[in-house]
């Protein structure tokens, strides 16, 4: 089935429609949308990749991350992956959007925020192998030795630059 994405550019401007494994395949740059999810005491969601998957398999991210679909924006993906991934309705909000040069093709990455409930997080087991709440100091300890999905690191890199620049 096709996966239809805008095709952009350095500006993240659209230029086009493609297959979204069309744009992969031959380096298009494409819009992709993230939401890190954190829970009433400021936990974060992370979960592991099965096995069984097509990209990253077994890898662990704490981004919940999809594709932006052609003529959707950055939020409403980011509240259709986080509803089709984990099972959850909730209110999104941009924190920051950054090119990435991905291990797998280059693209717009959008980093949204969403505060859940730790009681509705229902993952679907295509997607989400395993699910756990890290604290902070957990979650960076976890970036160090676990196999994390790389452009998940690279929006952690990010995040830490945005969140330590907002403490001074």
């Amino acid at each position: 089935m096709a996966e239809l994405v805008d095709c952009v550019d350095e500006r993240d401007r659209v230029i086009g429609v493609v297959d979204r494994s069309e744009a992969v395949a031959a380096g298009l740059l494409y819009r992709m949308s993230m939401v890190l999810c954190r829970d009433e005491a400021g936990r974060y969601l992370v979960h592991r990749r099965p096995e069984s998957s097509s990209r990253f398999p077994g890898e662990y991210s704490w981004l919940v991350a999809g594709a932006v679909h052609t003529g959707e924006s950055y939020a409403e993906a980011a509240g259709r992956e986080l509803l089709e991934e984990m099972g959850v309705r909730a209110s999104v909000r941009p924190l920051f959007k950054f090119l990435c040069r991905g291990e797998l093709s280059p693209y717009w990455f959008s980093v949204h925020e969403a505060t859940v409930d730790q009681g509705s997080v229902a993952p679907q087991a295509a997607e989400v192998a395993w699910h756990g709440w890290l604290s902070g100091t957990e979650l960076r300890d976890a970036m160090t030795s676990w196999k994390f999905v790389s452009d998940s690191r690279d929006a952690y890199r990010h995040y830490l630059e945005l969140t330590m620049d907002a403490a001074q």
